[in-house]
Protein backbone atom coordinates (compact mmCIF):
# COMPACT_ATOMS: atom_id res chain seq x y z
CA UNK A 1 0.00 0.00 0.00
CA UNK A 2 1.51 3.34 -0.99
CA UNK A 3 1.48 6.46 1.13
CA UNK A 4 -1.01 9.20 0.36
CA UNK A 5 0.51 12.15 -1.50
CA UNK A 6 1.19 15.34 0.42
CA UNK A 7 1.52 18.83 -1.06
CA UNK A 8 5.10 19.94 -1.64
CA UNK A 9 6.15 23.42 -2.67
CA UNK A 10 9.78 23.75 -3.72
CA UNK A 11 11.83 26.01 -5.98
CA UNK A 12 13.74 23.87 -8.50
CA UNK A 13 16.24 25.60 -10.77
CA UNK A 14 14.60 28.94 -10.08
CA UNK A 15 11.06 27.77 -10.80
CA UNK A 16 8.44 27.35 -8.09
CA UNK A 17 6.96 23.89 -8.26
CA UNK A 18 3.86 22.54 -6.51
CA UNK A 19 3.69 18.77 -6.39
CA UNK A 20 1.70 16.03 -4.69
CA UNK A 21 4.33 13.67 -3.31
CA UNK A 22 4.10 10.46 -1.27
CA UNK A 23 6.07 11.04 1.93
CA UNK A 24 8.40 8.10 1.29
CA UNK A 25 9.67 9.40 -2.09
CA UNK A 26 13.20 10.75 -2.32
CA UNK A 27 14.20 14.03 -3.88
CA UNK A 28 16.07 12.04 -6.53
CA UNK A 29 12.90 10.20 -7.53
CA UNK A 30 10.92 13.42 -7.73
CA UNK A 31 13.57 15.20 -9.80
CA UNK A 32 13.95 12.36 -12.30
CA UNK A 33 10.42 10.94 -12.45
CA UNK A 34 8.12 13.87 -11.75
CA UNK A 35 10.13 16.80 -13.10
CA UNK A 36 12.07 14.99 -15.88
CA UNK A 37 15.40 16.42 -14.65
CA UNK A 38 17.50 13.41 -15.55
CA UNK A 39 20.91 15.04 -15.22
CA UNK A 40 20.88 14.00 -11.58
CA UNK A 41 21.86 10.33 -11.71
CA UNK A 42 20.79 7.34 -9.65
CA UNK A 43 24.06 5.56 -8.99
CA UNK A 44 24.40 3.57 -5.81
CA UNK A 45 21.11 4.78 -4.24
CA UNK A 46 22.88 4.54 -0.88
CA UNK A 47 24.61 7.94 -0.60
CA UNK A 48 28.13 6.77 -1.37
CA UNK A 49 28.79 7.63 -5.02
CA UNK A 50 27.73 11.29 -5.31
CA UNK A 51 26.11 10.91 -8.76
CA UNK A 52 22.86 12.26 -7.30
CA UNK A 53 24.32 15.44 -5.78
CA UNK A 54 22.20 18.57 -6.00
CA UNK A 55 22.42 21.92 -4.23
CA UNK A 56 19.81 22.62 -1.56
CA UNK A 57 19.92 26.25 -0.53
CA UNK A 58 23.46 26.29 -1.96
CA UNK A 59 24.78 23.27 -0.05
CA UNK A 60 25.56 19.96 -1.75
CA UNK A 61 23.23 17.13 -0.81
CA UNK A 62 22.77 13.49 -1.80
CA UNK A 63 19.30 13.51 -3.31
CA UNK A 64 18.98 9.72 -3.03
CA UNK A 65 19.09 10.01 0.77
CA UNK A 66 16.89 13.08 1.03
CA UNK A 67 13.15 12.65 1.39
CA UNK A 68 11.46 15.06 -0.98
CA UNK A 69 9.38 16.50 1.85
CA UNK A 70 12.53 17.80 3.58
CA UNK A 71 13.14 20.34 0.82
CA UNK A 72 9.74 22.02 1.18
CA UNK A 73 10.09 25.78 0.63
CA UNK A 74 13.79 25.45 -0.20
CA UNK A 75 15.82 26.14 -3.34
CA UNK A 76 17.06 23.06 -5.19
CA UNK A 77 19.56 23.38 -8.02
CA UNK A 78 20.32 20.46 -10.31
CA UNK A 79 23.07 20.28 -12.90
CA UNK A 80 20.52 21.54 -15.46
CA UNK A 81 19.94 24.63 -13.32
CA UNK A 82 23.58 25.70 -13.35
CA UNK A 83 23.42 26.85 -16.95
CA UNK A 84 21.98 30.19 -17.98
CA UNK A 85 19.77 29.16 -20.86
CA UNK A 86 22.04 27.73 -23.55
CA UNK A 87 25.15 29.13 -21.85
CA UNK A 88 26.87 26.63 -19.59
CA UNK A 89 28.16 27.68 -16.20
CA UNK A 90 31.89 28.32 -15.86
CA UNK A 91 32.29 24.94 -14.14
CA UNK A 92 30.27 23.05 -16.76
CA UNK A 93 32.22 24.66 -19.61
CA UNK A 94 35.53 23.95 -17.90
CA UNK A 95 34.62 20.26 -17.59
CA UNK A 96 33.94 20.15 -21.34
CA UNK A 97 37.04 22.11 -22.26
CA UNK A 98 39.33 20.04 -20.02
CA UNK A 99 37.99 16.76 -21.37
CA UNK A 100 36.78 15.71 -17.93
CA UNK A 101 33.50 14.20 -19.07
CA UNK A 102 34.60 10.56 -19.59
CA UNK A 103 31.42 8.42 -19.76
CA UNK A 104 29.46 11.26 -18.15
CA UNK A 105 27.51 9.32 -15.56
CA UNK A 106 29.20 10.72 -12.45
CA UNK A 107 29.94 14.15 -13.89
CA UNK A 108 26.72 15.92 -12.86
CA UNK A 109 27.53 15.11 -9.22
CA UNK A 110 31.15 16.17 -9.72
CA UNK A 111 30.03 19.45 -11.29
CA UNK A 112 27.66 20.10 -8.39
CA UNK A 113 30.47 19.39 -5.88
CA UNK A 114 32.84 21.68 -7.77
CA UNK A 115 30.21 24.42 -7.96
CA UNK A 116 29.62 24.19 -4.21
CA UNK A 117 33.37 24.36 -3.56
CA UNK A 118 33.87 27.43 -5.74
CA UNK A 119 30.92 29.22 -4.19
CA UNK A 120 32.65 29.00 -0.81
CA UNK A 121 36.31 29.07 -1.84
CA UNK A 122 37.15 30.91 -5.06
CA UNK A 123 40.84 29.98 -4.93
CA UNK A 124 41.03 26.39 -3.69
CA UNK A 125 44.31 24.51 -3.65
CA UNK A 126 44.66 21.23 -5.50
CA UNK A 127 44.31 19.40 -2.17
CA UNK A 128 41.12 21.34 -1.36
CA UNK A 129 39.74 20.42 -4.78
CA UNK A 130 40.54 16.75 -4.19
CA UNK A 131 38.87 16.90 -0.80
CA UNK A 132 35.77 18.55 -2.27
CA UNK A 133 35.29 15.78 -4.84
CA UNK A 134 36.38 12.95 -2.56
CA UNK A 135 32.74 11.94 -2.04
CA UNK A 136 32.21 11.47 -5.78
CA UNK A 137 33.10 8.10 -7.25
CA UNK A 138 34.18 7.78 -10.87
CA UNK A 139 34.48 4.33 -12.39
CA UNK A 140 36.38 5.72 -15.38
CA UNK A 141 39.14 6.96 -13.04
CA UNK A 142 38.75 10.44 -14.45
CA UNK A 143 39.92 12.31 -11.38
CA UNK A 144 43.00 13.90 -12.98
CA UNK A 145 40.93 15.59 -15.68
CA UNK A 146 38.27 16.55 -13.13
CA UNK A 147 40.84 18.30 -10.94
CA UNK A 148 42.24 20.03 -14.03
CA UNK A 149 38.72 21.12 -15.01
CA UNK A 150 38.09 22.64 -11.59
CA UNK A 151 41.44 24.42 -11.72
CA UNK A 152 40.46 25.77 -15.16
CA UNK A 153 37.16 27.00 -13.71
CA UNK A 154 39.11 28.74 -10.94
CA UNK A 155 41.26 30.62 -13.47
CA UNK A 156 38.19 31.60 -15.47
CA UNK A 157 36.43 32.81 -12.33
CA UNK A 158 39.46 34.90 -11.41
CA UNK A 159 39.49 36.58 -14.84
CA UNK A 160 35.77 37.21 -15.04
CA UNK A 161 34.81 40.89 -15.31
Amino acid sequence: MSAMPVALSVCVNGEERALAVPTHRTLLDILRNELALTGTKKGCNAGTCGACNVLVDGAPMRSCLCLAMTVANKNVTTVEGLANGATLSIVQQAFLDAGAIQCGFCMPGMIISATALLSENQRPTRDEIRTAISGNLCRCSGYVKVVEAIELAVTRTEHRP
